[in-house]
């Protein structure tokens, strides 16, 4: 047998490559981001990371351990624009900081996002001050996420929780009860902005109709880690891409 002569092209992703460390047992994230980066010039490259079913702090934290292994099992020739590790509590708990420090010891990159710094830039840029939260955690997981705003300026009056530790169960709520969770705690005049917390929600389909009822921007975490994601790459998101965050 002889070898047949061949020519090299360029890395798929001719627009932007992206990848994406998405937790075990989230069934969300990686369908919203290939949803709201709809072109095939965009390469979405994807690594699981071993993760809890039940969402605590010490599941949480445990995947400091192991978020460089995962991160290394990412196509180490790709040129990546970002890394994207998807887990808004678990970098609360881990540190936005450590997170990118982690990731960077796996696979090369020039930038490293997170749902809970892409969330406070997006508040940043929408001149929010004052937020309603929506989250599934228990309370000792809800209380260091909204926490984390406080500590970098954003005020939180009212936050509500399902009360869920179960991933499985986390990505099975339904968006009737996501809206009207948002409703409850984005009517007053206290809330500029409602953020809905958590990668396993599945929130996309919701935002533009909270949005509409309350008048004010909703943020959620898959759809503010695309917004970020899209700003450090230069990735086009897709034209339905829900939130006012994107008409900036």
């Amino acid at each position: 047998m002889s070898n047949f002569p061949f020519s090299l092209t360029d890395a798929i992703g001719t627009q932007a490559t992206l990848g994406l460390i998405v937790l075990k047992y989230d069934e969300t994230l990686e369908q919203d981001m290939r949803r709201l980066f709809p072109t095939r010039d965009v390469a979405i490259y994807v690594s699981r990371i071993q993760s809890s079913d039940e969402v605590t702090p010490n599941t949480l934290g445990a995947m400091e351990v192991t978020m460089p292994e995962a991160a290394g099992l990412l196509p180490p020739a790709a040129p990546f624009d970002v890394v994207g590790y998807g887990c808004t509590s678990g970098t609360t708990m881990i540190g936005a900081e450590k997170v990118a420090a982690l990731v960077r010891q796996g696979i090369s990159t020039s930038h490293v996002c997170d749902p809970l710094s892409a969330a406070l830039a997006a508040c940043t840029a929408l001149k929010v001050k004052r937020l309603g939260m929506v989250t599934p955690y228990i309370e000792s997981v809800s209380g260091p996420v909204r926490q984390a705003f406080e500590t970098a300026g954003f005020a939180v009056p009212h936050i509500v929780s399902f009360g869920e530790a179960g991933e499985e169960r986390v990505a099975r709520i339904d968006g009737a009860s996501i809206k009207a969770a948002a409703l409850k705690v984005g009517q007053g005049d206290d809330v500029d902005a409602v953020f809905l917390s958590c990668t396993n929600l599945r929130t996309l389909d919701v935002i533009a109709d909270i949005e509409a009822e309350l008048g004010k921007p909703v943020l959620s975490s898959n759809q503010a880690l695309a917004w970020h994601m899209a700003q450090l790459s230069g990735a086009p998101v897709a034209s339905d891409a829900p939130g006012r965050i994107f008409q900036l």
